[in-house]
């Protein structure tokens, strides 16, 4: 069985001045969310065998905040394609992942992780897959379990949404604000 968990970067700050999107930071709630969700990673008791992320600025941060909370370094691989990328770019990362890695998580941006969920886990109208199809907030992880022993097998409509937590399930003062 294969486990693949999506994160989504925390809230970044529009207000900051950077030349580049790729170099904007996370703003305060972010950092706050990462860190909560990274507690929260820590009482599910999760764990990665493989860590793939954007490099922009903004996952940097959110990995660095999420393993704060974790209480341990999460050590990821640095792939520009996973920057602002389409479902299916994130789905060639996944399929070439080693097959002795039992759990991959990649961190990245929307639209791409919202559509990649959407994609890999049937239209069922299952509670996750609805509450994923309305809206896949920033710090938001899920994670999508698969029949295979082989990355490669993952495909379209194959997997399972076993958990979709968004920020403000695990705390309420992070809850929606247009984001």
């Amino acid at each position: 069985m294969k486990t693949l968990t999506l994160l989504r970067h925390a809230k970044s700050g529009w207000d900051d001045p950077v030349a580049r999107d790729f170099d904007r930071p996370l703003n305060a709630r972010g950092r706050r969310a990462a860190v909560t969700m990274g507690r929260h990673l820590r009482d599910l008791r999760l764990t990665f065998d493989r860590v793939v992320a954007s490099p922009a600025a903004r996952v940097d941060e959110t990995i660095v905040e999420v393993a704060r909370g974790l209480g341990r370094a999460l050590t990821p691989t640095w792939d520009r394609r996973l920057y602002l990328a389409a479902p299916t770019t994130l789905l060639d990362v996944v399929h070439e992942c080693e097959p002795a890695a039992e759990s991959l998580l990649l961190v990245g941006h929307n639209p791409g992780l919202e559509e990649l969920t959407l994609l890999l886990v049937p239209d069922d109208a299952s509670a996750l897959r609805l509450a994923a199809e309305e809206k896949y907030p920033t710090a938001t992880l899920a994670e999508i379990t698969f029949d295979a022993d082989d990355w490669a097998a993952v495909g379209v409509g194959r997997g399972r949404l076993t958990r979709f937590i968004r920020p403000r399930d695990v705390d309420p003062t992070l809850g929606p604000d247009g984001d």
